[in-house]
Protein backbone atom coordinates (compact mmCIF):
# COMPACT_ATOMS: atom_id res chain seq x y z
CA UNK A 1 0.00 0.00 0.00
CA UNK A 2 3.17 2.42 1.23
CA UNK A 3 4.17 1.47 -2.32
CA UNK A 4 0.70 2.36 -4.17
CA UNK A 5 0.99 5.84 -3.03
CA UNK A 6 3.96 6.42 -3.68
CA UNK A 7 3.69 5.26 -7.52
CA UNK A 8 0.46 7.38 -7.88
CA UNK A 9 2.13 10.43 -6.73
CA UNK A 10 4.99 10.19 -8.99
CA UNK A 11 3.01 9.60 -11.66
CA UNK A 12 0.81 12.52 -11.31
CA UNK A 13 3.70 14.54 -10.58
CA UNK A 14 5.30 13.87 -13.69
CA UNK A 15 1.97 14.36 -15.98
CA UNK A 16 1.70 17.99 -14.77
CA UNK A 17 4.99 18.32 -15.07
CA UNK A 18 4.41 17.22 -18.84
CA UNK A 19 1.77 19.94 -19.58
CA UNK A 20 -1.50 17.59 -18.44
CA UNK A 21 -3.80 19.78 -16.44
CA UNK A 22 -5.23 16.85 -14.57
CA UNK A 23 -4.67 13.57 -13.41
CA UNK A 24 -6.81 10.86 -12.05
CA UNK A 25 -7.08 6.99 -11.72
CA UNK A 26 -9.31 4.17 -11.79
CA UNK A 27 -9.48 0.65 -11.31
CA UNK A 28 -9.27 -1.01 -14.02
CA UNK A 29 -12.81 -3.47 -14.72
CA UNK A 30 -16.00 -3.81 -16.69
CA UNK A 31 -18.13 -0.30 -17.27
CA UNK A 32 -21.38 -2.30 -16.34
CA UNK A 33 -23.27 1.22 -15.95
CA UNK A 34 -22.50 2.22 -19.31
CA UNK A 35 -22.72 -1.15 -21.44
CA UNK A 36 -26.51 -0.90 -21.84
CA UNK A 37 -26.45 2.61 -22.88
CA UNK A 38 -23.67 1.81 -25.23
CA UNK A 39 -25.68 -0.80 -26.72
CA UNK A 40 -29.06 1.26 -26.52
CA UNK A 41 -27.58 4.34 -28.73
CA UNK A 42 -25.69 1.75 -30.94
CA UNK A 43 -28.98 -0.69 -31.42
CA UNK A 44 -30.74 3.08 -32.45
CA UNK A 45 -28.13 3.98 -34.96
CA UNK A 46 -27.33 7.70 -33.11
CA UNK A 47 -24.02 6.95 -34.42
CA UNK A 48 -24.75 7.91 -37.84
CA UNK A 49 -21.96 6.73 -40.80
CA UNK A 50 -19.29 6.22 -37.51
CA UNK A 51 -19.26 2.01 -38.13
CA UNK A 52 -15.89 2.31 -36.51
CA UNK A 53 -17.92 2.77 -33.04
CA UNK A 54 -19.91 -0.47 -33.43
CA UNK A 55 -15.88 -2.33 -33.58
CA UNK A 56 -14.13 -4.15 -30.51
CA UNK A 57 -17.63 -3.17 -28.09
CA UNK A 58 -16.59 -5.35 -25.55
CA UNK A 59 -13.35 -3.79 -25.52
CA UNK A 60 -14.48 -0.55 -25.35
CA UNK A 61 -16.31 -1.29 -22.24
CA UNK A 62 -13.09 -3.24 -20.08
CA UNK A 63 -9.45 -2.03 -20.42
CA UNK A 64 -8.75 -5.37 -19.34
CA UNK A 65 -9.41 -6.52 -22.76
CA UNK A 66 -7.20 -3.97 -24.19
CA UNK A 67 -4.20 -5.15 -22.51
CA UNK A 68 -3.01 -8.40 -20.59
CA UNK A 69 -2.86 -7.54 -17.01
CA UNK A 70 -4.59 -4.18 -17.00
CA UNK A 71 -4.63 -3.04 -13.19
CA UNK A 72 -5.53 0.86 -13.64
CA UNK A 73 -6.55 3.27 -15.81
CA UNK A 74 -4.67 6.67 -15.38
CA UNK A 75 -7.09 9.73 -17.30
CA UNK A 76 -5.04 13.19 -18.55
CA UNK A 77 -7.10 16.31 -19.14
CA UNK A 78 -4.79 18.81 -21.87
CA UNK A 79 -5.98 22.06 -22.51
CA UNK A 80 -6.77 23.82 -25.65
CA UNK A 81 -8.94 26.48 -25.11
CA UNK A 82 -6.92 29.00 -27.73
CA UNK A 83 -5.59 32.31 -26.20
CA UNK A 84 -7.30 33.87 -28.97
CA UNK A 85 -10.18 32.80 -31.63
CA UNK A 86 -10.99 34.00 -35.50
CA UNK A 87 -12.19 36.85 -36.89
CA UNK A 88 -15.65 37.59 -36.39
CA UNK A 89 -18.18 36.84 -39.64
CA UNK A 90 -15.96 33.97 -40.66
CA UNK A 91 -16.34 30.39 -41.42
CA UNK A 92 -15.91 29.02 -38.18
CA UNK A 93 -13.41 25.67 -37.00
CA UNK A 94 -13.66 24.09 -33.72
CA UNK A 95 -11.13 25.61 -31.36
CA UNK A 96 -9.98 22.05 -30.79
CA UNK A 97 -8.61 22.29 -34.52
CA UNK A 98 -6.71 25.34 -33.91
CA UNK A 99 -3.40 24.04 -33.86
CA UNK A 100 -1.39 21.04 -34.74
CA UNK A 101 -3.24 17.96 -34.54
CA UNK A 102 -3.54 16.96 -31.57
CA UNK A 103 -3.34 13.22 -31.83
CA UNK A 104 0.39 13.31 -32.32
CA UNK A 105 1.25 15.77 -29.43
CA UNK A 106 -0.62 14.04 -26.93
CA UNK A 107 1.03 10.60 -28.08
CA UNK A 108 4.44 11.64 -27.57
CA UNK A 109 3.74 13.06 -24.21
CA UNK A 110 2.05 9.51 -22.75
CA UNK A 111 5.64 7.62 -24.40
CA UNK A 112 7.23 10.26 -22.15
CA UNK A 113 4.83 9.26 -19.01
CA UNK A 114 5.34 5.90 -20.01
CA UNK A 115 8.66 6.32 -20.19
CA UNK A 116 9.69 7.71 -16.67
CA UNK A 117 7.11 5.43 -15.13
CA UNK A 118 9.22 2.15 -16.36
CA UNK A 119 12.46 4.26 -15.47
CA UNK A 120 10.98 5.01 -11.86
CA UNK A 121 9.34 2.30 -10.95
CA UNK A 122 10.33 -0.76 -12.66
CA UNK A 123 9.22 -3.56 -15.09
CA UNK A 124 5.83 -1.98 -15.80
CA UNK A 125 3.50 -2.37 -18.91
CA UNK A 126 1.55 0.12 -19.92
CA UNK A 127 -0.52 0.89 -23.18
CA UNK A 128 -1.09 4.50 -24.42
CA UNK A 129 -4.46 5.51 -25.65
CA UNK A 130 -6.16 9.11 -27.19
CA UNK A 131 -9.48 8.88 -28.87
CA UNK A 132 -8.91 7.20 -32.25
CA UNK A 133 -8.72 3.69 -29.50
CA UNK A 134 -11.82 1.60 -28.78
CA UNK A 135 -11.70 3.16 -25.09
CA UNK A 136 -14.70 5.37 -23.16
CA UNK A 137 -12.68 7.97 -22.16
CA UNK A 138 -15.09 10.18 -20.61
CA UNK A 139 -16.55 7.53 -18.80
CA UNK A 140 -13.19 7.01 -17.47
CA UNK A 141 -12.43 10.33 -16.59
CA UNK A 142 -15.53 10.81 -14.84
CA UNK A 143 -14.86 7.51 -12.89
CA UNK A 144 -11.44 8.67 -11.66
CA UNK A 145 -12.82 12.33 -10.43
CA UNK A 146 -11.79 14.47 -13.43
CA UNK A 147 -15.02 15.48 -13.73
CA UNK A 148 -18.90 14.80 -14.60
CA UNK A 149 -20.30 13.87 -18.05
CA UNK A 150 -22.80 16.88 -18.88
CA UNK A 151 -25.76 17.69 -20.31
CA UNK A 152 -24.08 17.57 -23.65
CA UNK A 153 -22.45 14.32 -23.37
CA UNK A 154 -18.75 16.34 -22.80
CA UNK A 155 -16.73 15.96 -19.42
CA UNK A 156 -16.99 18.91 -17.74
CA UNK A 157 -15.21 20.49 -14.49
CA UNK A 158 -15.94 23.09 -12.31
CA UNK A 159 -12.23 24.76 -12.11
CA UNK A 160 -12.05 24.97 -15.74
CA UNK A 161 -15.01 23.66 -18.18
CA UNK A 162 -14.81 21.10 -20.78
CA UNK A 163 -11.88 22.25 -23.46
CA UNK A 164 -9.44 20.16 -23.28
CA UNK A 165 -8.56 16.58 -24.68
CA UNK A 166 -8.90 12.83 -22.58
CA UNK A 167 -6.21 10.29 -23.03
CA UNK A 168 -5.27 7.25 -21.38
CA UNK A 169 -2.70 5.06 -19.79
CA UNK A 170 -3.87 1.81 -19.14
CA UNK A 171 -1.11 0.18 -16.63
CA UNK A 172 -0.18 -3.61 -14.93
CA UNK A 173 0.24 -1.44 -11.75
CA UNK A 174 -1.60 -1.28 -8.72
CA UNK A 175 -1.87 2.58 -7.66
CA UNK A 176 -4.46 4.39 -5.08
CA UNK A 177 -7.78 5.19 -6.79
CA UNK A 178 -9.56 8.60 -7.55
CA UNK A 179 -13.66 8.97 -6.65
CA UNK A 180 -16.08 10.35 -8.89
CA UNK A 181 -17.35 13.77 -8.70
CA UNK A 182 -20.80 14.68 -8.44
CA UNK A 183 -22.89 16.41 -11.45
CA UNK A 184 -23.18 20.54 -11.55
CA UNK A 185 -25.35 20.93 -14.27
CA UNK A 186 -28.43 21.13 -11.88
CA UNK A 187 -31.27 22.66 -14.13
CA UNK A 188 -29.20 24.06 -16.77
CA UNK A 189 -30.14 23.78 -20.40
CA UNK A 190 -28.29 26.19 -22.46
CA UNK A 191 -26.83 23.58 -24.23
CA UNK A 192 -29.81 21.82 -25.16
CA UNK A 193 -31.62 25.19 -26.19
CA UNK A 194 -28.70 26.45 -27.91
CA UNK A 195 -28.38 23.34 -30.42
CA UNK A 196 -29.53 24.02 -33.76
CA UNK A 197 -30.02 20.91 -35.11
CA UNK A 198 -31.11 19.26 -31.80
CA UNK A 199 -28.87 16.79 -31.71
CA UNK A 200 -29.04 16.81 -28.11
CA UNK A 201 -32.39 14.70 -28.04
CA UNK A 202 -32.50 14.75 -24.12
CA UNK A 203 -30.78 15.32 -20.97
CA UNK A 204 -27.31 13.66 -21.46
CA UNK A 205 -28.30 11.93 -24.27
CA UNK A 206 -26.26 13.26 -27.98
CA UNK A 207 -27.49 11.97 -31.34
CA UNK A 208 -24.28 12.14 -32.50
CA UNK A 209 -25.99 11.26 -36.70
CA UNK A 210 -27.97 14.90 -35.83
CA UNK A 211 -24.21 16.75 -34.73
CA UNK A 212 -22.39 19.32 -37.03
CA UNK A 213 -19.72 17.78 -36.02
CA UNK A 214 -20.62 14.90 -37.12
CA UNK A 215 -22.09 16.50 -40.52
CA UNK A 216 -18.77 18.53 -41.39
CA UNK A 217 -16.28 16.07 -40.32
CA UNK A 218 -17.54 12.69 -40.01
CA UNK A 219 -20.28 12.38 -42.54
CA UNK A 220 -19.14 11.58 -46.44
CA UNK A 221 -21.85 11.82 -48.31
CA UNK A 222 -23.58 15.03 -49.47
CA UNK A 223 -25.48 17.11 -46.81
CA UNK A 224 -28.89 16.69 -45.55
CA UNK A 225 -31.25 19.34 -47.16
CA UNK A 226 -33.37 19.81 -44.30
CA UNK A 227 -30.23 21.03 -42.16
CA UNK A 228 -29.75 24.07 -44.57
CA UNK A 229 -29.62 27.19 -42.88
CA UNK A 230 -28.81 25.10 -39.13
CA UNK A 231 -25.16 24.96 -38.91
CA UNK A 232 -24.62 28.54 -38.15
CA UNK A 233 -21.37 28.64 -40.39
CA UNK A 234 -19.57 26.19 -39.07
CA UNK A 235 -17.26 24.95 -41.39
CA UNK A 236 -15.17 22.26 -39.32
CA UNK A 237 -16.61 20.39 -36.15
CA UNK A 238 -18.70 23.13 -34.29
CA UNK A 239 -18.43 24.71 -29.91
CA UNK A 240 -22.14 25.68 -30.29
CA UNK A 241 -23.06 23.26 -26.86
CA UNK A 242 -19.19 24.34 -25.01
CA UNK A 243 -19.41 28.07 -25.93
CA UNK A 244 -22.84 28.70 -24.19
CA UNK A 245 -22.07 26.04 -21.11
CA UNK A 246 -21.89 28.28 -18.08
CA UNK A 247 -18.81 26.31 -16.77
CA UNK A 248 -16.70 27.31 -19.30
CA UNK A 249 -16.24 30.81 -18.28
CA UNK A 250 -13.52 29.53 -16.46
CA UNK A 251 -11.37 28.34 -19.22
CA UNK A 252 -7.98 29.36 -19.46
CA UNK A 253 -5.37 29.80 -22.57
CA UNK A 254 -3.39 26.71 -22.83
CA UNK A 255 0.40 26.95 -22.56
CA UNK A 256 1.15 24.09 -25.16
CA UNK A 257 2.94 26.01 -27.80
CA UNK A 258 1.72 23.31 -30.48
CA UNK A 259 -1.79 24.16 -30.07
CA UNK A 260 -0.96 27.58 -31.03
CA UNK A 261 -3.43 28.80 -33.96
CA UNK A 262 -2.11 28.62 -37.24
CA UNK A 263 -2.20 32.90 -38.14
CA UNK A 264 -4.04 32.18 -41.29
CA UNK A 265 -6.70 30.15 -39.52
CA UNK A 266 -7.02 33.30 -37.50
CA UNK A 267 -7.13 35.88 -39.74
CA UNK A 268 -9.11 34.20 -42.94
CA UNK A 269 -12.38 35.82 -43.99
CA UNK A 270 -15.28 34.22 -45.91
CA UNK A 271 -13.94 34.97 -49.40
CA UNK A 272 -10.28 33.67 -48.51
CA UNK A 273 -11.85 30.15 -47.41
CA UNK A 274 -14.05 30.02 -50.00
CA UNK A 275 -10.98 30.71 -52.75
CA UNK A 276 -7.88 28.53 -50.99
CA UNK A 277 -6.24 26.21 -53.20
CA UNK A 278 -5.30 22.76 -53.22
CA UNK A 279 -1.16 23.50 -52.63
CA UNK A 280 -2.31 26.67 -49.54
CA UNK A 281 -4.25 24.39 -47.91
CA UNK A 282 -1.44 21.02 -48.31
CA UNK A 283 1.09 23.64 -47.09
CA UNK A 284 -0.85 25.66 -44.24
CA UNK A 285 -2.58 22.80 -42.78
CA UNK A 286 -0.57 20.14 -43.12
CA UNK A 287 -0.21 19.35 -39.63
CA UNK A 288 -3.64 20.33 -38.84
CA UNK A 289 -6.91 18.37 -37.75
CA UNK A 290 -8.71 19.96 -40.94
CA UNK A 291 -6.56 17.75 -43.34
CA UNK A 292 -9.22 14.91 -41.83
CA UNK A 293 -11.47 16.62 -43.73
CA UNK A 294 -9.64 17.27 -46.60
CA UNK A 295 -9.82 20.42 -48.84
CA UNK A 296 -12.81 18.83 -50.38
CA UNK A 297 -14.65 18.23 -47.30
CA UNK A 298 -13.78 21.65 -46.32
CA UNK A 299 -15.51 23.13 -49.81
CA UNK A 300 -18.48 20.77 -49.51
CA UNK A 301 -18.92 22.06 -46.03
CA UNK A 302 -18.49 25.53 -46.75
CA UNK A 303 -20.82 25.08 -50.68
CA UNK A 304 -23.39 24.01 -48.29
CA UNK A 305 -23.32 27.24 -45.86
CA UNK A 306 -23.66 29.67 -48.47
CA UNK A 307 -26.27 27.63 -49.92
Amino acid sequence: MENNHKYTNLIKQEAQRLGFMACGISKAGFLEEEAPRLEQWLNSQKHGQMSFMEDHFDKRLNPILLMDGAKSVVSLLINYYPPETQVEGSYKISKYAYGKDYHNVILKKLRKLLRSIKTEIGEVSGRAFIDIAPIMDKAWAAKSGLGWIGKNSNLITQKVGSFYFIAELILDLELEYDNPTTDHCGSCTACIDACPTQAIIAQYVVDGSKCISYFTIELKDNLPTEMKGKFEDWAFGCDICQDVCPWNRFSKPHNEPLFNPYPELLSYSKKEWEEITDDVFNEVFKNSPLKRAKLDGLKRNIDFLKM
